[in-house]
């Protein structure tokens, strides 16, 4: 099962260009008015907002360097492995010696990963330019047909990337723990449990599952 997202907290030693979504004052707005959990996290945490740093296959490469490792450590590999190309494209990634990627601290089974998903990238095997006008479900199911990505990081790609508003990651054991501590005084919460709250969230689920992550965790992720 997946846990709370792994990618790079932002910081001065981590600096990109990102980007907060058009629909966030509306979202944070329509929350506040339906749900007394938000109407208390909201407020907490007004200065920052989801964050993406604009790269499809940048994002999806770090969220498998990422994969069931702790946020720290998949900055220390991504760190290391984002030294081997000059820039971080497909080509340049089908371009680097196995070896090499796994001196940088990559598993065999995660160079595989980062093989094949240059290798949809780069084979046109994807419909990127048009991800944008795809629905959710048809975005999910080109990216989990890429190895190593299943569909609990095709959400965070939605999330993360496309900034799509209404994604409701029930896979995610961080958004399920931050319902439970939230919602339920801390007792054990199903997905039927979590889609109920999640209800009154509708149509800005993906922002009202960031602020349950800030909950836990609150510094913000960007992919």
């Amino acid at each position: 099962m997946a846990t709370t997202p792994t990618p790079a907290k932002t910081g001065p030693a981590d600096a990109v260009l990102v980007t907060a979504p058009p629909f966030w004052a509306q979202a944070c707005e329509h929350l506040m008015k339906k749900d007394r959990v938000m109407r208390r996290l909201i407020p907490q945490f007004g200065q920052v907002a989801l964050e993406s740093r604009g790269d499809a296959f940048v994002t999806l490469a770090r969220s498998i360097v990422g994969q069931q490792i702790s946020v720290k450590a998949a900055q220390t590999v991504w760190d290391r492995f984002a030294l081997l190309p000059k820039k971080m494209t497909p080509a340049a990634v089908l371009k680097l010696k196995v070896d090499d990627m796994r001196a940088a601290g990559l598993s065999a089974r995660k160079v595989e990963y980062l093989v094949d998903l240059a290798l949809h990238f780069s084979g046109k095997q994807l419909h990127v330019q048009q991800w944008a006008e795809m629905e959710d479900e048809a975005v999910i199911a080109e990216l989990v047909a890429i190895r190593g990505i299943g569909r609990w990081t095709a959400e965070m790609f939605l999330i993360f990337h496309l900034m799509r508003p209404n994604v409701l990651p029930l896979d995610d054991v961080g958004l399920i723990n931050g319902i439970s501590r939230n919602y339920f005084s801390g007792e054990p919460v199903s997905r039927s449990d979590a889609r109920e709250v999640a209800a009154a969230w509708a149509p800005y689920c993906s922002v009202a599952t960031w602020y349950i992550w800030r909950s836990l965790d609150p510094v913000p992720v960007a992919y």
